[in-house]
């Protein structure tokens, strides 16, 4: 089942932007294969600064 997810995630970004019907299309596909990315660097980002919070917060 995971195989099968992992796959069908897999996204061919070269295919999108060559089929793409203009330049808007384009900048959206390159937009969406960067946003997983960005959301995931800043759920990092907040559970290191709740984790250093709670931290000081011990510490004191």
């Amino acid at each position: 089942m995971r195989t099968l997810a992992i796959a069908l995630a897999q996204i061919n970004i070269e295919d999108k932007i060559k089929s793409a019907p203009d330049e808007n299309y384009q900048i959206g596909v390159l937009i969406g294969s960067f946003v997983p990315f960005i959301v995931l660097v800043g759920l990092a980002y907040f559970f290191y600064y709740r984790a250093k919070k709670k931290e000081k917060n011990i510490d004191k």
